[in-house]
């Protein structure tokens, strides 16, 4: 589509030239490569839409900040491969500005054109918003965070904590924001507009999201079981009469004077193990056994409902998200006034909160701090960099990512008090210490703790529906974007292949992620969810983001991303930002993928402890994943001609500019 020439310009918007026409102060093409000239700018008048110079634009033009004249993306080809040039003479100015853009025809130009022309946006900024948020406030903000809080110091905890989030996950946060919102690609394309060799970076990340959908619906399966098991006057895991409990199930809230022993079990903790995970029938990893077809059940039902969500893209998911992002602070509310008036809250939040300052000198603090607020904040994922891909161009993407990881942060620190009231409760009632009853960790900490607790309060059975409700549509949130990462870079890396069947793609993505979620419904499934849910996505996550940060900062040029952000927003990063993107930002990703490697995890779960053999199949899963990176990195060098040095250069100069379509050009970006 040509932008038709108004009654006020002079010659129309296209000419053609050969293939070598330099002027002094002009952009040129030689040889089919755009010679880019930072004197070359764009004037337009219109009368429809007229933009006027400010006054300190009186003597400049304005400048498009990358370098390439801002025209639209449906610049005409001669038939023979190569683009015409671009005329524009703005009756304003005096001379007459020829610029050509570098996009190429072919596959290459109809993916641009299709990007741009039919690329979809958000229905409103409010969806974009509560979409972020619903990723980024996950089940990790409501058992992960309280737990790593208390272990490491209570209150103290929070300042290691804060100083992490400002000077590693906020500015992490907001880059991925800003280069989704400007580049306009998912996390596969987009390099070729920043860094052609980091590609494998986009493949690596599909992979781990991947592997993610694979473990993490599973755990919303368990989550989907105990809610349709709610729906009794009597919850399940109330007494000891079933036939999935054992002799050693004892339930102290009972009328009756019941000592709590060594070998004593919860009702609650026995209908988690043998009846919903079914763990005792099976021996650990080398002998999962068969299949729940009850968890298989759900498992199917939450895809389904999983597709029918985000099948049409983000129009339909935006809405959804408007139910699933907001739900579960309702019920956080309520929740945390129940737990308020219980008897013994107080000893939970005295536990939760009391600050033990001698551990700030252990590096193990730290390390959980800065591990605990990236996998809060979750860059690395393509996540962000799909959802900012569809706002619009100028949207305030900097003022979105304070005030979304602000409320993530929130979330998880009141989530605390939700949890440590609970657990002060059930110190009380078992007359015990609160560290006595905080042993669980992760969903144990749920689907024990929590849900005993709420067994024994009066209307139980609301609250446990609320509660599990509550905990379902935070992790639907979660699947929704872990998808549309893989979707969004996907779609945009073959829009000739799936850009008009996005639903027939969605829907072979979810058979695939039911399909790897199989080893997880074994009634050994949980020590599987523990081994990925350690190797497959923490080490993988932290290096891809560490190369992501050097590749933007250091080979696309951390000038040449403050202009982009000062194109799109009016104003240039200060230097806070850019010597956290340059240096502060990496080395705490770099130390903390060291530690990690350094001391792995010794794995276990309920009584099985992980053989060592565990732990190489664990790294391996890791490794397959961001071995993408080096194999496109050596593809690459091998196809691109020339002298190695001359591949090397090739390899690390962006492919294509970013092309801004004519209703979003800032005429006054420097």
């Amino acid at each position: 589509m040509e932008k038709k020439a108004t009654s006020n310009e002079t010659q129309p918007l296209t000419s053609k030239k050969g293939t070598s026409d330099c002027n002094e102060g002009e952009d040129c093409k030689e040889n089919g490569l755009l010679i880019r000239n930072p004197k070359s700018a764009l004037r337009l008048m219109e009368d429809g839409n007229k933009v006027h110079p400010g006054q300190g634009d009186k003597e400049e033009a304005a400048q498009i900040s990358n370098g390439y004249s801002g025209v639209q993306s449906s610049v005409p080809c001669n038939g023979m491969g190569e683009v015409e040039d671009v005329q524009c003479t703005a009756p304003a100015a005096t001379t007459t500005t020829t610029t050509t853009t570098s996009t190429t025809c072919g596959a290459e130009g109809q993916q641009q054109l299709m990007e741009l022309e039919d690329r979809e946006t958000w229905g409103k900024k409010i969806d974009f918003l509560l979409s972020v948020i619903g990723y980024a406030v996950d089940l990790g903000n409501v058992w992960r965070f309280p737990y790593i809080c208390y272990q490491n110091g209570g209150g103290a905890f929070l300042i290691p904590y804060t100083i992490m989030a400002i000077f590693g996950g906020i500015p992490l946060f907001y880059m991925e924001l800003a280069l989704g919102q400007y580049h306009r690609n998912g996390c596969i394309s987009i390099w070729r507009k920043i860094c052609p060799i980091f590609k494998g970076i986009g493949f690596a990340i599909c992979v781990i999201d991947l592997y993610v959908a694979s473990y993490y619906n599973t755990i919303m399966a368990w989550v989907f079981y105990y809610l349709v098991s709610s729906f009794t006057t009597e919850l399940p895991w109330t007494s000891c009469n079933n036939a999935w409990n054992t002799d050693n199930c004892t339930t102290y809230f009972s009328k009756d004077n019941v000592s709590w022993a060594l070998h004593s079990i919860s009702p609650a903790e026995e209908f988690y193990t043998r009846q919903v995970l079914q763990v005792h029938r099976s021996n650990g990893l080398d002998d999962l056994g068969g299949i729940s077809w009850q968890l298989t059940l759900c498992l199917l039902l939450i895809f389904v409902i999983v597709y029918f969500s985000i099948w049409k893209g983000v129009k339909t998911s935006g809405k959804v998200v408007w139910v699933t992002a907001t739900f579960p602070y309702i019920i956080l509310f309520i929740l945390l006034v129940r737990g308020a008036t219980l008897p013994g809250a107080w000893r939970g939040v005295l536990y939760y909160l009391k600050p033990e300052w001698q551990k700030l000198l252990a590096t193990e603090v730290w390390v959980d701090a800065a591990a605990q607020i990236f996998f809060s904040l979750g860059p690395g994922f393509g996540v962000l960099l799909a959802y900012a891909s569809y706002n619009k161009f100028h949207n305030n993407c900097y003022q979105d990512a304070l005030v979304t990881s602000t409320v993530n942060c929130l979330t998880s620190f009141v989530s605390g008090f939700v949890i440590f009231t609970v657990l002060g409760y059930m110190a009380e009632m078992r007359n015990e210490d609160v560290s006595e009853v905080a042993k669980d960790m992760g969903p144990s900490l749920l689907f024990i703790t929590y849900a005993e607790a709420i067994a024994n309060m009066p209307a139980s059975t609301f609250f446990a529906i609320i509660f599990f409700l509550m905990l379902l549509t935070l992790g639907l949130d979660s699947t929704f974007a872990g998808l549309e990462g893989v979707i969004t870079g996907v779609l945009d890396e073959f829009p000739h292949i799936w850009s008009k069947r996005r639903e027939f793609f969605v829907l072979g993505l979810i058979i695939v992620c039911f399909l790897g979620s199989l080893a997880t419904l074994t009634f050994g499934g949980a020590y599987v969810v523990k081994l990925f849910e350690e190797y497959a996505t923490g080490p993988a996550v932290l290096t891809v983001v560490f190369l992501e940060a050097v590749a933007v900062a250091w080979f696309y040029g951390i000038t040449q991303f403050c202009n982009d952000v000062k194109e799109m927003l009016g104003f240039t990063p200060g230097w806070y930002w850019r010597l956290c993107w340059v240096a502060i930002s990496p080395i705490f990703l770099l130390f903390v993928t060291c530690s990690f490697l350094s001391s792995p995890p010794e794995l276990r779960l309920f009584d099985y402890n992980y053989p060592y053999w565990t732990t190489v199949v664990g790294y391996c899963i890791g490794t397959s994943s961001i071995i993408c990176i080096p194999i496109y990195m050596a593809y690459r060098l091998i196809i691109t001609p020339g002298t190695f040095k001359e591949r090397i250069l090739k390899s690390i100069t962006p492919e294509t500019a970013t092309e801004i379509p004519f209703g979003d050009i800032r005429m006054n970006a420097v």
